[in-house]
């Protein structure tokens, strides 16, 4: 009697569990990179929330000085960003589009590599009110003042803080 109460329970808690997994994934919007639209982005591939936006949605584009980077969403035809270029420094970025609105920075996982000195030790972001954002690949260790362009998230509707 012990035994086949141990079963029922066991039974109840798996099907318990396959409802919550079950009723998890019904809110979940599927996402494929084919697609070009991703999460913070609508059907037409607009960018409607920047700080949702993950890389590999954009169109994968190669830049100055073989610069690999991405572009996501649609930039419009007031849109400063046109301007841009992957690869670009810093300073050429501001030169063309102004100072950003809001900026920050943070370090990736790469920083942590014992011995790797290449150029994605952290990660430089600027806001451009109305514009979008730009992220910029950081320089080698010790330098955070700098960085290239490696990445341009084209919303009209960019906040104008991060």
């Amino acid at each position: 009697m012990n035994m086949m109460l141990s079963l029922r329970r066991a039974a109840m808690l798996s099907l318990v569990a396959v409802f919550v997994v079950g009723c998890a994934q019904l809110g979940k919007q599927e996402y494929t990179k084919k697609s070009g639209v991703g999460p913070g982005m609508n059907a037409k591939g607009e960018v409607v929330d920047s700080k949702q936006v993950e890389s590999g949605y954009g169109k994968h584009v190669k830049g100055l000085n073989d610069w690999e980077g991405e572009i996501t969403g649609k930039s419009t035809a007031a849109s400063k960003f046109t301007k841009l270029k992957i690869g670009m420094s810093m300073r050429q970025v501001t030169d063309l589009v102004g100072q950003p609105t809001d900026q920050g920075s943070y370090v990736t996982g790469k920083a942590w590599i014992p011995y790797y000195f290449g150029s994605d030790r952290h990660r430089y972001e600027m806001v451009y009110k109305s514009q979008g954002r730009l992220i910029f690949a950081g320089g080698s260790l010790n330098d955070l003042s700098g960085g290239n362009l490696i990445w341009i998230i084209n919303n009209k509707n960019e906040p104008q803080y991060r």
